[in-house]
């Protein structure tokens, strides 16, 4: 069951990030995580309702805002990483964020293994490979990676708050609306700062109309992305993490093959070696 629902989670992933980063090279970034979220929270209030999730209400939820605050900021910096592209070499690099979860193991007396070790040396040298032949001078491209490291260490910290906001089904039903309203107040905020500062909230070439044509694609990215955390969270509470980590961790494999699929994208050999050697890294990590 563990597998099941580790690799389920990577498939939802993988596919809301390729959604997501479709949806924000015409629509903005952080109208993309509000609107998504927004259409999450709708959904999952109504689980709670339905469930009388909310009885299980407790201090563990704290968790579960903590990774609301920080989940905004790891989407709005992956989402606009995937927008810049290309979408084979940025969505590897995000699953270096596993990192995270096993660093909570190193505070809580774990010790790294030889094969943690050679992960760390394997993850760097991905992310030579795929952010300097690349980039070559451009500066817009260099921010890609930079954006995909600041999304990894959030998602990662995700996957270690929400795994520790509930121990049972409803708790986490409770946990993940309390998240996604987070997300919600956090992107919201973001957003109107923004637009105060003369940023767009809607895309230039049809406006509002862009966002209701977009709906269900905005509805499969936010309920995608609620499931894999919740897919996740069982996962790791009922069987061993490093097997969760690992099969969850696959999700940049379903963004490259939707991305080759659907919009014929190509990687240089480098960039594709680089992008390799980065999941390799992430799996060693996990696996150690």
């Amino acid at each position: 069951m563990t597998a099941l629902l580790a690799l389920a989670t990577s498939l939802l992933w993988g596919l809301a990030d390729f959604g997501g980063g479709l949806l924000t090279r015409r629509t903005p970034a952080l109208t993309v995580v509000v609107v998504s979220q927004c259409i999450a929270v709708a959904v999952l209030g109504a689980i709670v309702l339905a469930t009388g999730a909310w009885t299980e209400a407790g201090p563990k939820l704290w968790f579960a805002v903590a990774a609301g605050v920080v989940g905004p900021v790891a989407m709005l910096a992956f989402y606009k990483a995937l927008a810049l592209g290309p979408m084979g070499v940025v969505s590897p690099l995000g699953s270096l964020g596993v990192v995270v979860p096993l660093g909570v193991g190193l505070v809580l007396g774990e010790r790294p293994g030889l094969l943690q070790f050679a992960g760390i040396g394997v993850a760097v040298a991905g992310v030579m490979l795929a952010g300097g032949p690349q980039f070559r001078g451009a500066p817009v491209q260099r921010q890609a990676v930079l954006l995909t490291l600041v999304a990894a260490f959030g998602f990662g910290s995700v996957m270690a708050l929400i795994s520790e906001a509930s121990t049972t089904l409803t708790g986490l039903f409770l946990a993940l609306f309390v998240q996604r309203v987070a997300n919600v107040v956090v992107g919201g905020g973001a957003l109107y700062v923004s637009v105060r500062r003369g940023g767009r909230a809607l895309p230039e070439d049809g406006g509002l109309a862009v966002i209701r044509a977009s709906l269900p694609a905005l509805a499969f990215v936010g309920l995608a992305d609620v499931a894999a955390n919740g897919t996740y969270a069982i996962a790791a509470q009922n069987g061993p993490v490093t097997v969760a980590a690992v099969l969850a961790s696959l999700y940049p494999v379903v963004t490259a093959l939707a991305a080759r699929g659907v919009l014929s994208e190509r990687l240089r050999p480098i960039q594709a070696t680089g992008a390799g050697l980065a999941l390799i890294g992430t799996l060693l990590l996990a696996s150690g």
